[in-house]
């Protein structure tokens, strides 16, 4: 059985511990399982990526950000997801279209309708199967991130255009994520990013089993 699952929240929420921990809990179970990000994903989708996160990627509008994120998309959509789904695969997605709805909308301004707009024309509203939201305190989140940031590949990354907003920005993301969530209870499971890596893996295993069944 395919399965469609995407690991949103803010900076820092360990995304991607949780994908790599749930990734191989499903492969021992005999699942074939494909791993990916947004933006990103593909040769076309990295390349955008290093227009928008890198920390000296220019001074791009929110538009044209959302227009840049769907183009990848699209391409992640069709030419990895789609044919990974059809093949009976589970796809673990850290990121998808929630993401820009929060960056972009909640956190840069611009409208939803319009994001809602371009995602209608660029993946026919295409969503995930289940969507895990880490939530986790601003603060707590950026430490994190920064940490990790610092420690990456042995060197100071510069992917951290995000991380070095402020905190204002930074909260309004936190509040976006746990707004969708709410409006799509039958997507999205809120979890404390918090609490034991160890634990927080176990209610991802046991949520996704039962998508699965």
């Amino acid at each position: 059985m395919s399965l469609f699952v995407t690991f949103e929240g803010g900076e820092g929420s360990g995304k991607t511990t949780q994908i790599n921990m749930l990734s191989s809990y499903l492969a021992g179970q005999g699942r074939k399982v494909i791993t990916t990000r947004e933006p990103g994903g593909t040769p076309e989708g990295e390349k955008i990526r290093d227009l928008i996160v890198q920390r000296d990627s220019g001074d791009w509008s929110p538009m044209a950000e959302t227009l840049l994120l769907y183009a990848a998309r699209q391409v992640h959509l069709e030419k990895l997801i789609k044919p990974a789904l059809s093949e009976d695969k589970v796809v673990l997605s850290d990121r998808f279209s929630d993401s820009t709805l929060v960056y972009q909308g909640y956190g840069l301004g611009l409208e939803q309708e319009k994001i809602l707009g371009i995602s209608k024309l660029a993946i026919d509203d295409f969503k995930p199967d289940l969507t895990f939201v880490l939530d986790i305190d601003v603060r707590a989140g950026l430490a994190r991130s920064t940490k990790r940031l610092a420690n990456e590949k042995g060197y100071q990354s510069t992917e951290d255009r995000f991380e070095r907003m402020d905190i204002a920005f930074h909260e309004k993301l936190r509040a976006g994520f746990l707004d969708i969530a709410r409006q799509e209870p039958n997507r999205c499971v809120i979890l404390d990013a918090a609490q034991d890596v160890e634990t927080l893996a176990q209610k991802i295993r046991e949520e996704t089993q039962k998508r699965l069944k």
